[in-house]
């Protein structure tokens, strides 16, 4: 995707804007040359492919946002990958509101009226080339560590840190990336990026991801998939009283979180945020069904109509929740985690099952959707074979029933 935007400017942007992003595009090219897995770190990063296909749509829709802006933003994607490979190079990279950002390194604040700011590379070292209004231009040093992250003592730059584990690829907590928030003007669940992450922050998101590790490894397979799918957070903002998270459909690898309370917390998010990856994956690669998008399908997660879609990730994201609650509540831990992880599976599973037949009923699904939906059927199946602890499993019937109701009213 990255050739096509590289290569297509020459036809429809003027001379000079067409000169730089060919030379980005060069580039680029160098850095996979030199270091493959250093510039595929930059090149598959989830917000280089939400970027970059939103800048192909821009170069070949007519009316969209202006052209150059948009596709010049592979000068930053060209010179991060440049500086992960060690490269000694000369690159020019464009500033958004008021930030020079290099995906997956770190952002740097500019002064006010600069469009674009000059970077070279010299190995694991970058100096960042900012005209400061009125003055002599100003030169920030920023330095490759030796766990990774791009450091400077300048005030002005806001490195992207990363969450560790033992024999697994970092994982980047991004709070600087301009498109990490691309959704928001149109997110209809009112989530909000979260701006620099104070160092507190940072501590509480380090301790919830060591402490999230017991509880993925119950089972074995989730602490693996998280190994396998998940690139980077994307801190939210924190209501008072709910943690909020969701999946960028357009950047995989991508989830938005707000800052975890606890492991278990941020376990739980992972299985369910990892879940809608999954599918959304597998919908990529083949089609599961040809439902159109109308609202019209009850989901007892939710108040409001849903498309078939929408049902469907639903309900494959509480079959894995309403797995991983059992598993919690069959584990060695406290009474009173083991007690909310059985309330937990039942109303999970509860709410599968009322929308099962919703799912095993529709004459749309494709022949490998049938497939998939039977086995989450037999899943879920299994999970019934576990007698829950008096009294859950009324009271998570009693809720989906409720919901049945309210919802029932509301359709009149």
């Amino acid at each position: 995707m990255l050739d096509a935007v590289a290569e297509a400017p020459a036809a429809v942007l003027p001379p000079a804007a067409a000169g730089r992003v060919l030379a980005d595009g060069r580039l680029l090219a160098a850095a996979e040359r030199a270091d493959p897995e250093a510039a595929h770190r930059v090149v598959h990063y989830p917000m280089t492919g939400a970027w970059a296909e939103r800048a192909l749509r821009d170069l070949t829709t007519p009316g969209g946002r202006p052209r150059t802006a948009t596709v010049a933003y592979l000068g930053a994607t060209a010179a991060a990958a440049a500086a992960r490979a060690g490269l000694r190079f000369t690159a020019e990279v464009p500033v958004r509101d008021g930030l020079l950002t290099l995906p997956t390194l770190g952002a740097c604040t500019v002064p006010a009226g600069c469009t674009s700011v000059g970077v070279t590379g010299d190995g694991s070292r970058l100096w960042l080339h900012l005209p400061p209004p009125g003055g002599r231009p100003r030169r920030v040093e920023v330095r490759r560590g030796p766990d990774g992250v791009w450091r400077s003592a300048a005030a002005g730059w806001r490195p992207i840190r990363a969450l560790s584990a033992a024999g697994a690829r970092p994982v980047l907590i991004d709070d600087a990336d301009p498109h990490r928030d691309e959704e928001r003007r149109a997110d209809p669940y009112g989530l909000t990026v979260a701006d620099a992450l104070g160092a507190g922050q940072h501590a509480r998101w380090r301790t919830a991801w060591d402490d999230a590790r017991p509880w993925l490894d119950l089972g074995g397979e989730r602490a693996q998939g998280v190994g396998a799918l998940l690139d980077c957070f994307v801190p939210l903002t924190r209501s008072a009283t709910a943690h909020s998270s969701a999946t960028r459909g357009d950047a995989f690898g991508a989830l938005l979180s707000s800052t975890p309370s606890s492991g278990l917390e941020l376990a739980t998010t992972l299985v369910h945020e990892l879940q809608h990856t999954r599918l959304l994956a597998l919908s990529a690669l083949t089609v599961l069904h040809n439902a159109d998008d109308t609202p019209r399908y009850w989901a007892p997660w939710r108040p409001d109509p849903r498309p078939f879609d929408g049902l469907f990730q639903g309900a494959y994201a509480h079959l894995g929740l309403s797995d991983f609650h059992l598993r919690v509540a069959l584990s060695a831990a406290s009474p009173s985690v083991r007690d909310a992880a059985w309330a937990d599976h039942c109303r999970c599973r509860q709410q599968v099952e009322a929308a099962m037949p919703q799912l095993l009923g529709c004459s749309r699904l494709t022949r490998q959707g049938r497939i998939l939906v039977t086995a989450m059927a037999e899943h879920h199946r299994r999970l019934k074979e576990k007698r829950p602890p008096e009294g859950h499993l009324a009271r998570a019937t009693a809720y989906v029933e409720t919901a049945r109701v309210i919802w029932r009213r509301g359709r009149a």
